[in-house]
């Protein structure tokens, strides 16, 4: 019995003492367990020192020592504090700052981090800024672009095979013809819904480890979300499409990790100090206004820099020609309708509807990744990424059945007033997924009042379409 109640009493101070040294932050977290990932821990450091060298190349890099050194100090800070199971001893984590006013920040495979200079001034704390880092750190930490690629078995031999953006700005807007950038924004990862819940949580478990409060990561959505204006969504909620319920469940794992808020990094000085430097500096360009006329990757020019827009455009001729593109498609359109090609989309629009804003009248056809092999899915994740880069759209009906090269696909119709043209304008947008699992898109653009002549073109084209994939 003594020995038995001695056993007992052992358990039980144990017990009391584990409770008393181990880090609040441990009791109760939610646990994260790394995805599927067929490649190798090198392969992302390879992929991420790739990816960072066109960044690099594109993107205007802040050449601000102390801007750079405050924001690698924050980033080693949340770094230690990543959980032993997901540390990377191969991993290089760096930080810099990216001249552009667009609130936005990206994490590459392997460690190399970019946050825009407008992320940095939106933020109103230190600890609202860190949490957008912790996030971003998180997606690194569980290897998120290579598990994706290994869910999606997409090859790893080229820089953006991994989520590729193609932004969908085609079609009008203040982010239109981005031809410049295609490179540089098809590193920029969109992750699927169950990554970016994971990126919160881990991304909240990080704060708390390094001293912060993780409700700083659920207040910095509203922060930038007031900050925007409400006119379209801040580039990094829109690259990030999750479910409405992610302040809720970054608040639900604060509670779970009992954090005191009262002794919780929220603001320092540095912060303030590096806020106060930023706005002495000139002000910083929007990524879009960097994006026009700059030259495409192959050399060339954006493919819509030297048109003009012009109030009287011609309709659509009955004479139709045939493109192609390689063998995998086939399509006719009208005679009269000129060819604007890019490196992963073409244009067709007459003289006087296009230009670097996009066009306004003709067809544009595409490919672009998507984060799931869902039709349903895919085309309303590519359908979300167009209105989010033209704020002016609005979609007008549900998806509807349509046959796509004589395959199933879907159709929806967007609508809005152009800022190019003043006029309504009418976009209906046809999807349908190759059997790589890529997704290929048309969109069928015209204004309101003038849509009725181009309907039977627009049939004519869709009709016409052969996929040889």
């Amino acid at each position: 019995m003594k020995i038995y109640s001695l056993s007992k009493n052992i358990t039980a101070f144990l017990l009391a003492w584990t409770m008393l040294v181990l880090p609040s932050a441990a009791i109760g977290q939610t646990r994260i367990s790394l995805p599927k990932n067929k490649y190798k821990v090198q392969d992302d450091v390879k992929l991420g020192q790739q990816a960072s060298a066109e960044v690099e190349r594109q993107m205007p890099i802040l050449n601000d020592s102390e801007a750079t050194r405050y924001i690698q100090q924050v980033g080693d800070r949340l770094v230690d504090a990543i959980p032993a199971q997901f540390s990377q001893p191969a991993f290089n984590y760096r930080f810099k700052v990216v001249n552009a006013s667009d609130i936005n920040a990206f994490a590459l495979p392997g460690g190399p981090m970019y946050v825009n200079r407008g992320m940095i001034e939106a933020a109103r704390t230190e600890g609202e800024m860190a949490g957008v880092m912790a996030h971003e750190i998180a997606h690194i930490a569980l290897r998120h672009g290579t598990s994706q690629a290994t869910k999606q078995s997409n090859p790893l031999n080229q820089i953006g095979t991994i989520g590729l953006i193609l932004g969908g700005a085609i079609l009008g807007g203040q982010t239109g013809a981005q031809a410049g950038m295609i490179g540089a924004q098809a590193i920029m990862t969109k992750y699927s819904r169950d990554y970016e819940n994971q990126a919160d949580i881990l991304g909240a478990q990080i704060m708390a480890g390094a001293g912060y409060d993780p409700r700083d990561l659920a207040n910095m959505f509203r922060t930038i979300e007031r900050q925007s204006g409400g006119s379209r969504a801040p580039e990094w909620l829109s690259s990030h499409p999750n479910p409405a319920n992610r302040y809720e469940t970054i608040n639900r794992e604060a509670q779970l990790l009992r954090i005191s808020p009262n002794n919780a990094v929220q603001d320092t000085r540095a912060f303030q100090n590096i806020q106060n430097r930023l706005s002495r500096m000139p002000r910083a360009q929007t990524m879009a206004e960097m994006s026009q006329n700059a030259p495409r990757q192959d050399g060339g020019q954006n493919p819509a820099a030297n048109g003009r827009y012009e109030n009287s455009v011609q309709y659509p001729s009955a004479r139709t020609r045939n493109y192609s593109s390689g063998n995998w498609i086939s399509i006719n359109v009208p005679e009269n309708w000129q060819t604007l090609e890019d490196q992963s989309q073409v244009w067709f629009a007459p003289q006087g509807a296009y230009g670097n804003n996009g066009i306004t009248h003709g067809a544009l056809i595409g490919v672009s990744q998507s984060n799931s092999n869902n039709l349903a899915q895919a085309s309303e994740e590519y359908v979300n990424q167009l209105l989010q880069s033209n704020s002016y759209l609005r979609q007008q009906s549900n998806f509807t059945r349509a046959n796509i090269g004589g395959r199933q696909g879907y159709s929806t119709v967007l609508g809005g007033r152009s800022n190019i043209t003043g006029r309504n304008e009418i976009v209906t947008i046809y999807t349908a997924l190759l059997r790589n699992g890529t997704l290929f898109h048309a969109a069928m653009v015209a204004p309101e009042n003038e849509y009725s002549r181009y309907q039977s073109a627009f049939r004519n084209v869709l009709g016409s379409i052969r996929l040889n994939d």
